[in-house]
Order: C-alpha cells, then structure tokens, then sequence
C-alpha cells in the first residue's frame, strides 16, 4: 500500500493524462446502411411505379408521368406477350380507346389513300404530299366542291355515249333482232326507274264498259253525298195541333193555369196511362217542359224531334226536321221558349220551341254526344256541347263564336252536369274518369279516376244540390259528392239492372226519396234513396229503357222511353 501511496505522490503535471476506457453496450451492433437505402428505394419507387387502374383510392400525389403512363402489369409467365389476361382486351394485348370518330378517320385515311396528304390530329397541322394539298386546296375525298360535281357527272355521260356509240358501230344487226342474244337483252333492258311499263291498250267488252260506267256513277253519287252532308240540312216543322193560339191569343206552348204542385210527397208509379207513338225508330232521350211538364219533348233515332202534349190531347204538337242523322241529345231553356239539339251529322240545332225556326246552328266537323245551356237566368246564351274529339266546346249563342275550349279529357264526352250554384260543372268520359271544372276556366279543379271505374254516361244532379248519381257500365248507381272534396259516397250503392254497354238515364223523384233508370232489358227500377233498395220495377219497352223523367208537377208520374219508339206515361 505504500509503494503505492508513494507511486501516486511521486506523479508530476508534467506526466501523461488518464486514458478513458471505451464504453461498452450490451446490444448488439445494427448496420443502419441497408435501412436508409430500403426507405430511398421505397420513395423512388413509389414515385416511379404507375398507376393500377381498377383502384379506386390513390393514397398519395402521384406525378404527370405516372397518370400518363401506359398500362402495364407483371409479366405473365404463360402468356406470349407477358400482359395478364385480364388487362387485354384485344387479341393482340391492350389496345387504348382512340378519340377519333370513325368517319373522320376514313375520311382522312381515304384522302391520304387517293390525294397523299392527310390531317395529323395530334399536332393539327396536315402530314404527306403538301404540294398536293395546296394544289387540291385541302379537300378531303368526302367535300368535294359543287362545281366539281358536276364536272364529273358530265364526264361520266360522255364516257357512256363514246362507249355506247362505239358498241353500235361494232354491233351486228342480225344479233340486234335476235331476242336470244345478250345484244338484243342489252339493247331492250330497262331501268326499273325508268317509269311505268307501256302495256298494250285493248279494247273493252260491252260488258266491262257497262261496269265502268257504273262505278263511275257510284262513286260520283258518293262525293255528291259527303258534299251534301256537308252543308246541312234545310230545316222544315210541321205543327200538328188544331190552332197554335187560343180565343184569348195564348200560345199553344204556354203552360196551363191550374197546374201546381199538390203535395211535395212523391209516389211510385204502378199502372200505365198513356203512349205516345210517332217515331219510326227508337227515341234516344226525352225532356219535360220546364218547371210545368204540360209538354214532352222526344229526339229520335229517325232524324225527327217531337213535342207532345201531356195534359189534354195527348198527341204530338209539333214536329221539328232539320238534322240527316239520328238525333243523340236535346235540352230545354229554362223558361222551355227555345230548346237545343244535337245529332249524329255533326250539327248542333237551337230552335224556337213555338215557330219550329232554326235560330242558331253551330258545328266543330265532330259529333257532339252532349248539349247544356248554362242554368243562370243571365247565362242562358251561353251553350256548352260534349264532342266526340275529347273536347267540351262553349259557344256564345248570340254571335255563334266558340268562347272557349276544355280540352283535357282522354276519350269522347258523355255528360255534362252544373253543380254548386252552376259555378262548376262535372263532365264524365270514355276514357273512365270524372274531371270537375270552374265554369269559364279550362282547367280541371278536381279530376277523379280510379282502377275500379267504369265509363260513366249518364249523371243526374240531386234535387237539395248535395249529390250526383252516376250511371255506372259496371250494373250500378253511384253516388258523389258535390262539395268541395267530390267524394264517392260508399255508403249509397244502388244496383240490381243490367245497363252494360248502354247509356240509361239516371234520374231522381222532385222530392229526392227516390233514384230511378232505365235498363238494357226494358224495364225501370227505383230504389229507396235512404235504404238504396229496390223498391219496384216497371217492364215498359220491349227493347232498351233509355231515357226515363219524372214529372215536375205530378208526383206519381213518370215518361220512359225505349229503343221500340215508343214514349210511355205511368
């Protein structure tokens, strides 16, 4: 210890200083070359590698040069070009979509095929023979101009003519007359454009003569006829009473003193009182004079319009001739001085029911299936006509202009009912819907058609102005609203008659308890409108029951009519 002790004294500052050992880690040693150079070579890549086309994500920048690439994938070690089958959608590998139509690209590649020069679409600017172009001013083969057109159609022609002229000096004449030789088939072809053949004219047997002149006469009545049809028809009226004015100067249309209501209680019919007989076929509607009923009126399938008298006589007052066709419609005014018809010869009629004269006649050139005068006492010029064209048609009486159109059913207009004050109106259909219009307006308000409907060719309005019956094809009554909403009532369903494919008229007692119609088999039903159930039937025609009207002022009275002509009071 003390040599050791005298060792560190005997040290001088002028000796050498103490060496650090190194110091040493129990990890062992990591050559980080290799990583940094992985990490570059990463980064390279990933800046260099293109693009894979089905990804839908990019999870970094990728550069212009990697968007751009081509695409290109793993050698595939069985295929010849080392491309995956699933990148190549061509025989021969991948081949990229071309921005070029089809028709500019033979346009340019015939150009280059005829003149040499053609345009390079990816520097815009023309490639080959430029000479050439300038010469030819740059046309392609498909704008050739006008004038050079022409000049080679006349080309083409001389070139014909030179050749046709020279196949004729060479001909021989003995080829030319045998049919046999391909010169004669050349020489007699025609063109198939070349016109109609000339066939031989032969003279005609008495007997074809005779049948052209016949048809001739036919077809020439024909157009006489669709020309008379035209223009319509002179209008005559034959009145049938003993005298058209009384001892006291009254008309024969005026209604009679003594009618009036005698209780608002209505009944039902059960006995027969009266027919009336006149047509020659079948009566398509009625109407009862308004408000007294001392008169009906009758349109028929024979052309003919009749008024009969209900009180007294019981015979046919007046009969009015102005339409060639059957008559589909009539309505009275509301104080019964004038009345309208409509017929099948496209012609809508308004007369004066007292003088039989035609005051107005309108037409559009389509038949009218339905005629209504506005109800309002101020309205009544105002004329509204259902066509068979889809459209309603509304005419000022007065001047005979149409005033507006409602054009927005699907099929021909069957009816045409005023509701809530005559401010609207319900029009039904052949294409199986209801619409409901603003008086004057052309657009529907409220439009009501269901899978389940049927076309629907008659309505009549309820006398309190609440409902609307509606003739239902499908053998049934039903009941609508006419309040805002126009709703089908479920709860009031009447039914029972066969009316299919036959336009019966509905129609209600004056007092409403009940709802009556015609049917397909002659007979009239009516129901209870409170029960809705049957409450009797009547058979009256041995046909159809068409047309069927209760008597304003006689509760118990009711005047059918049917496709037998005949008009019959119960």
């Amino acid at each position: 210890m003390d040599l050791l002790q005298s060792s560190y004294e005997d040290e001088s500052p002028d000796s050498s200083p103490i060496r650090m050992l190194p110091s040493k880690s129990a990890a062992p040693k990591v050559d980080d070359t290799m990583l940094a150079l992985t990490v570059a070579g990463e980064a390279a890549r990933a800046q260099s590698k293109p693009l894979d086309p089905t990804q839908h994500i990019v999870g970094f920048n990728p550069t212009y040069e990697q968007l751009w690439a081509p695409i290109c994938g793993p050698a595939h070690p069985y295929a010849k070009d080392g491309l995956a089958q699933g990148l190549r959608n061509h025989k021969l590998g991948f081949v990229e979509d071309a921005s070029i139509e089809p028709f500019v690209f033979d346009e340019q590649y015939n150009t280059f095929q005829k003149y040499g020069y053609a345009v390079d679409p990816s520097e815009n600017s023309y490639i080959g023979d430029l000479e050439k172009m300038k010469e030819c001013d740059a046309i392609s083969v498909y704008n050739i101009p006008q004038h050079e057109q022409k000049k080679r159609k006349l080309e083409k022609k001389k070139e014909k003519m030179e050749e046709e002229e020279g196949d004729e000096q060479d001909v021989d004449m003995t080829e030319v007359e045998n049919p046999s030789t391909d010169t004669w088939l050349m020489k007699n072809r025609k063109s198939p454009w070349a016109g109609k053949k000339e066939g031989l004219q032969v003279e005609l047997s008495e007997e074809q003569k005779k049948y052209a002149e016949e048809y001739a006469k036919k077809k020439g009545e024909e157009r006489g006829g669709d020309k008379d049809k035209a223009e319509p028809m002179v209008e005559k009226s034959t009145f049938h009473g003993k005298e058209e004015k009384d001892y006291q100067g009254r008309s024969w249309i005026a209604p009679p003193k003594d009618a009036k209501a005698a209780n608002d209680h209505c009944y039902i019919p059960k006995r027969l009182v009266h027919t009336w007989s006149g047509h020659t076929k079948g009566v398509s509607a009625i109407r009862f004079f308004p408000k007294h009923g001392h008169l009906i009126l009758s349109a028929g399938m024979d052309t003919k319009v009749k008024i009969w008298d209900v009180y007294n006589s019981g015979k046919c007052m007046r009969t009015y001739m102005g339409h060639t066709k059957a008559v589909r419609d009539i309505w009275f005014s509301n104080d019964g001085s004038k009345f309208l018809t409509a017929g099948y010869d496209k012609y809508i009629k308004y007369w004066d029911t007292e003088t039989g004269q035609v005051i107005q006649t309108f037409t559009t050139g389509k038949i009218p299936y339905v005629v209504r005068l506005n109800p309002d006492e101020d309205k009544q010029n105002v004329l509204l006509a259902g066509m068979s064209d889809k459209k309603i048609v509304q005419w000022d009486i007065n001047s005979g202009q149409i005033t507006q159109e409602y054009d927005q059913h699907l099929g021909a207009v069957n009816t045409i009912t005023f509701v809530d004050n005559n401010r609207r109106f319900v029009t039904s259909s052949d294409d199986k819907s209801l619409r409901v219009w603003e008086y004057g307006i052309p657009v529907v308000i409220k439009y009501i058609s269901e899978p389940h409907m049927h076309s629907m060719p008659s309505i009549s309005p309820h006398p309190n102005g609440n409902w609307i019956a509606a003739q239902s094809l499908d053998n049934q009554i039903l009941i609508y609203s006419t309040r805002e909403r126009f709703q089908l009532n479920k709860k009031k369903r009447f039914a029972g008659h066969i009316v299919a494919g036959y336009a019966c008229q509905v129609n209600f007692s004056p007092d409403g308890r009940f709802v009556f119609s015609g049917d397909g088999e002659g007979r009239c039903w009516f129901w209870d409108w409170k029960s809705c159930k049957v409450f009797r039937t009547l058979k009256c025609h041995d046909g159809v029951c068409i047309g069927a009207e209760w008597h304003p002022l006689e509760q118990s009275k009711v005047a059918t009519c049917g496709w037998d002509g005949l008009i019959k009071y119960w």
